[in-house]
């Protein structure tokens, strides 16, 4: 037998050996292996598993790529360091990617729903949403419009096909304005779609404190030092914090042997409460205060011009949009849904509608 025939047989067993290694993770991590299964039957990839295929996939459309051209807060900014929609997407994955595999759950499925949870958020961060959510009538959730891209509007209205466990994930990673951060909140399908919600949370509280630095709004003395003494002073000091205490907070119960002790993706109270004072002083202080300035009352005229507008005048829209079956109204917000900050201002100055 030749070398390259020995080495294809090889890799032909890679995918089952990857396999085999999810078998020894927790009893209660996901395995691609046991996926509920992909809307269309697929031929196994010789080399990946599912959820690694997913990941693959969602990293190659052109949804993931216009995310470094989108808001995450901060409109516009003066620098090259603010957080982006696609650096804040990396952030997520980092962070849900440490915890996953502290507590032995699936990595690549936690990956794959971090990379994808955020492929539909609007130009203009959650301004961009609030408005289509007013506009459209069946109303408008970035979380459901992620869905929608990953199933239908990527590769020319195929979808990528993901598996269940996936778009699950991406459904369900918003949160509620609820306390975030303690054991009550509604668990997910999967261990790992929760692990990647609450990593979203993570990610933004702090990498939106950095942004505040920048801007001017805030100072690290702004801070409350009741949770800076708790949580950390720093940005490496409260992201170590809460993963580290939701590791520990989760793994007494994942770890037990108790059936009706069933594992819960959590903080502790202590943490949980520190982290969820920090998240209300944000939208005090930063998130409410952003949302009433210049370029976002622009971006609101922005989006809300172009809705108006494109809904009367259908043949300015690609050609993509103009067939399909779907409504008019539909159809719009899918493209304004897609757009990158900068497309939508441009657009919007052509058609004179801001």
């Amino acid at each position: 037998m030749h070398y390259q025939d020995v080495t294809m047989i090889q890799e032909l067993h890679i995918r089952q050996r990857s396999e085999v290694k999810e078998g020894t993770l927790s009893p209660y991590a996901a395995r691609s292996n046991a996926t509920k299964g992909r809307e269309r039957n697929e031929e196994p990839d010789p080399v990946r598993t599912e959820f690694q295929r997913d990941r693959d996939r969602i990293l190659h459309t052109n949804a993931f790529r216009r995310l470094k051209h989108k808001t995450q807060v901060f409109i516009a900014p003066p620098g090259d360091h603010y957080t982006t929609r696609l650096t804040h997407t990396l952030e997520v994955s980092q962070i849900a990617r440490t915890i996953t595999r502290a507590l032995n759950l699936n990595e690549d499925l936690a990956e794959a729903i971090s990379l994808g949870h955020d492929l539909g958020h609007t130009p203009f961060g959650h301004i961009g949403e609030d408005v289509l959510n007013d506009l459209y009538p069946d109303g408008f959730r970035h979380n459901e419009q992620s869905l929608r891209v990953v199933s239908g509007l990527e590769k020319n209205g195929r979808g990528l096909n993901l598996t269940w466990e996936v778009r699950d994930g991406i459904l369900h990673h918003s949160k509620s304005e609820k306390c975030m951060f303690g054991s009550e909140w509604e668990q997910g399908s999967t261990y790992e779609a929760e692990v990647v919600k609450i990593s979203d949370a993570i990610a933004y509280i702090n990498h939106d404190i950095s942004d505040a630095f920048r801007a001017g709004m805030l100072s690290q003395n702004d801070l409350p030092s009741d949770i800076s003494g708790i949580l950390g002073s720093s940005h490496a000091q409260r992201i170590n914090t809460m993963v580290c205490d939701i590791i520990q907070a989760s793994w007494a119960v994942a770890e037990s042997n108790e059936a009706q002790n069933k594992p819960v993706i959590c903080m502790s109270a202590s943490i949980g409460a520190a982290t969820e004072q920090l998240r209300q002083f944000m939208f005090q202080n930063v998130y409410n205060v952003q949302s009433q300035n210049a370029d976002a009352r622009h971006a609101r005229k922005v989006v809300r011009g172009l809705f108006e507008y494109l809904t009367q005048h259908e043949e300015c829209l690609p050609a993509e949009y103009q067939t399909g079956g779907e409504k008019i109204s539909r159809r719009v917000a899918d493209f304004i849904a897609g757009m990158t900050d900068q497309y939508a201002l441009d657009l919007a100055a052509k058609l004179g509608v801001a």
